[in-house]
Order: C-alpha cells, then sequence, then structure tokens
C-alpha cells in the first residue's frame, strides 16, 4: 500500500493541514486511563478532543475548510447547518478569519450550544426541529445568496483537517495498536483512518481502525454490508451528535477502504460510559464522544493491544448531563427504582425503610400510593428509589427485601 494508492487526500496533504489547522486548534492532551485498561486488558489512552477549543474536534475540519476559500468565496460568507459542534466549529473558524457566517441550527437546540455558536460571532436562524429542516435552509440560503456551504463531513477538506488529529495520536503514542473513533457520517474517522493506514504501510506495520456508532443512528454497518450507500429511519439517541441517517459519499468509500471494523453501543453504555469517565477519567465528555469507551465496556473489542480511544467532543447540556448522571447510574445498578406491592396498614413504609439500610443501601426518594392499575384493594404500592454501591450490592438489597417475603420489581 502506497499513499497514492489511497482514496482521499496523502500524507503531504495532512500534514499541509496541521499547519493550517494549528493557527486556530489545540494539540489535545492524550490521557493515560488505567480504569479502561484493567477492563480491556490492553494499555488504553484518551485522547482528549473534549478540551479542544470549542470543545471537539470540529474545529479542524472547519477551520481548514474555511482557510482554503478564495478572497471571493470569502467574502461572500459561509452558511452550515449543525445542532452543536459543527456550528460551532464553523463559526469560531469564520471569526479568525474575518469571514461572515450563518449558522441554521433546529429550534430547541440546548442553550449553551446556541449560546456558544451566537458568541463566535456567526448569525444563528432557527428553523425546524430535527436536523434535516436546517440543513435543507442551509443549502437554500446558499442558493439564494451566494454563501458557500460548508458541510459538516462529506468534504476533501473537512476529511484533511480532522485527520490532523491521527497526527497528534502518533506523535503522542507512535506504537499505537488500534484506534476506536465515533462514526456519524464519517468525516473524522475517514482522516483518522487515512492517516493511520499510510503511515503503517510505509512503517511495515498494521493498524487497526475500529469506528463506533449508537444503535440508533447506525447507517454504517447496513451499508458495508450491502456495499453501498444505504439511508435508515434514525431512532432517538442520547448520542445526538452522531446522530446521521446516512454517510457521506467520499467518507463512505474512504471507510469501505480504510476501516477494520464498524461496532454499535446502545444508550444504556453509552450514559455508563460517560458516567466512568467523569468518575474515573474526571472528563466531561459528551455522548457522541464516549461511545468508544462503551464499546470496550460492551465487550465487542478485543485483542486490540495498544489502544488509542478518541474522545471527539465535551459539549454537553448541564440538564442533559443530570439526566444522563440519572441514567448511567441506574445502567450500572448502582441506581434502583423498585416497585413493592404492600399490604394497606400501618408500619410497612417504616419496615421497608429499616430493612434496606441493614442492607446499607441509601434510600433517596419515596412514592406511596393506592391507585396504581392492577392493585388490590387492600394494598399500597411503594415506589422507591435506592443508591447502591453496584451490581453485588443491589441484589443483597433486593435479596434482603425477599427473604422478608416482599417481591420487589425492579423498574427500568
Amino acid at each position: 500500500m502506497t499513499e497514492t494508492s489511497l482514496v482521499g487526500p496523502t500524507l503531504a496533504d495532512f500534514e499541509g493541514a496541521r499547519t493550517i489547522v494549528s493557527r486556530a486548534a489545540d494539540v489535545t492532551p492524550m490521557e493515560t486511563a488505567r480504569f479502561m485498561s484493567e477492563i480491556l486488558g490492553s494499555p488504553v489512552f484518551l485522547k482528549c478532543e473534549n478540551l479542544q477549543r470549542t470543545g471537539s474536534y470540529k474545529i479542524r475540519g472547519a477551520y481548514n475548510r474555511l482557510a482554503g476559500l478564495s478572497p471571493e468565496e470569502k467574502a461572500r460568507g459561509v452558511v452550515a447547518a449543525s445542532a452543536g459542534n459543527h456550528a460551532q466549529g464553523v463559526a469560531f473558524a469564520a471569526r479568525e478569519l474575518g469571514i461572515k457566517a450563518t449558522i441554521f441550527m433546529p429550534v430547541g437546540v440546548p442553550q449553551p450550544k446556541l449560546a456558544a455558536t451566537r458568541g463566535y460571532g456567526a448569525d444563528v436562524v432557527l428553523r425546524g426541529t430535527t436536523v434535516e429542516e436546517p440543513l435543507r435552509a442551509a443549502a437554500e440560503f446558499a442558493e439564494k445568496t451566494g454563501a458557500v456551504l460548508i458541510p459538516p463531513f462529506d468534504h476533501i477538506d473537512v476529511v484533511t483537517g480532522q485527520g490532523t488529529v491521527a497526527l497528534e495520536i502518533l506523535d503522542q503514542v507512535n506504537d499505537v495498536d488500534t484506534v476506536l473513533v465515533p462514526i456519524g457520517g464519517g468525516g473524522l474517522i475517514s482522516g483518522v483512518a487515512s492517516v493511520m493506514k499510510q503511515r503503517a504501510a510505509l512503517e511495515g506495520r498494521t493498524v487497526r481502525i475500529i469506528g463506533v456508532q449508537a444503535s440508533n443512528a447506525a447507517p454504517y454497518p447496513l451499508s458495508l454490508q450491502n456495499g453501498y450507500i444505504t439511508e435508515i429511519k434514525t431512532l432517538p439517541t442520547i448520542a445526538d451528535g452522531i446522530n446521521v441517517a446516512r454517510p457521506g459519499v467520499l467518507n463512505f468509500a474512504m471507510i469501505r477502504e480504510l476501516v477494520d471494523e464498524v461496532i454499535t453501543v446502545d444508550d444504556d453504555l453509552i450514559a455508563r460510559a460517560m458516567l466512568l469517565l467523569l468518575e474515573r477519567g474526571k472528563l466531561v465528555v459528551e455522548p457522541a464522544g464516549a461511545v468508544g469507551i462503551a464499546a470496550i465496556l460492551s465487550g465487542q473489542v478485543k485483542d486490540v493491544g495498544r489502544t488509542v480511544v478518541i474522545l471527539s467532543g465535551g459539549n454537553i447540556d448541564p440538564m442533559m448531563m443530570e439526566r444522563v448522571i440519572s441514567h448511567g447510574l441506574a445502567a450500572s445498578e448502582r441506581y434502583l427504582k423498585l416497585r413493592i406491592p404492600l399490604p394497606d396498614r400501618p408500619g410497612q413504609l417504616a419496615r421497608i425503610a429499616a430493612l434496606v439500610a441493614e442492607a446499607n443501601a441509601n434510600v433517596v426518594e419515596v412514592l406511596h400510593t393506592r391507585h396504581n392499575e392492577g392493585m388490590q384493594f387492600s394494598q399500597v404500592e411503594l415506589e422507591l428509589h435506592i443508591e447502591t454501591r453496584g451490581p453485588e450490592h443491589a441484589q443483597e438489597v433486593l435479596n434482603r427485601l425477599r427473604d422478608e417475603g416482599y417481591e420487589p420489581r425492579v423498574d427500568f
């Protein structure tokens, strides 16, 4: 394999982009993750693009694309559509380069992302409730005004800019064996895989590239299986940053040639991964940025050697973070929600509370009702929210209640 045999940019292209991107983007830290190494059984390193300027790797591709515009194109301004990270990347890059930017975002976009995009100087237009509607509006705006449309992933300059992450990885962990990369449309993994495979070929070794998608928004496994781009109907996912229904054209061609495997993870695993990164790594990572960690937790990643996980972004609404932490605690069985039918007589609530306390668990919320459907006339139902230390402790609590004749049901 030679660098010119590959689809997409050459190593020289990526090195040139690194010089350009360095004017706006930081070289992000590479952290050793011993807590993940214990789980995987191999050394794990975290490439912290969640600490990048604008909070994600997107600034790299956006700046590289905007810097390459002609003076006439820059004078016409740029337009983009995004629910968050791409919007901020384009807005920041446009400000740095003195270009007028218009960004279409969906109504209901998280306030921090909206405020940051406006804070970087872009004109923000709220349109529709899904990402598709702002995309259509941005294309119409470009056609009407002559502004240059900046795509989030399906452009050679964007891919080349995103691939500069891989050059930094090789500087920081030059003997990497495997890289885990989040996939939405495919811009990041296209660039990373291209750099890694070209460098590995020159050095006579192999590097494995594994892409990770949210299971509710995973067009790549089906597209790769079919051998052609296949659009899917996505379902809601907490990983909104990679919620894409259709692969990019350039990206699909590169991924089909260069990526070794694409796997999927569900929202429970993503929430657990975010909680683990927060607790053990002291890192705030958005759901889309945590899918590589979720892939390791899923057990699908094995025999991979020295592994780098790209944490692609850290832009998360605090309200969403609160919900994700609760979800992650529940998924890790550290937060139990129980429903317990009880005889309708005095002292039952106190008895249940005493049993939970004897098991060294903590009750944080209680709901006592006579009105749930299916209950007998002489029964009440107790809903308990309980903090535990993990799966084994949670089972101890359940066993303690069952030993006393109660029938707790775990409510997910």
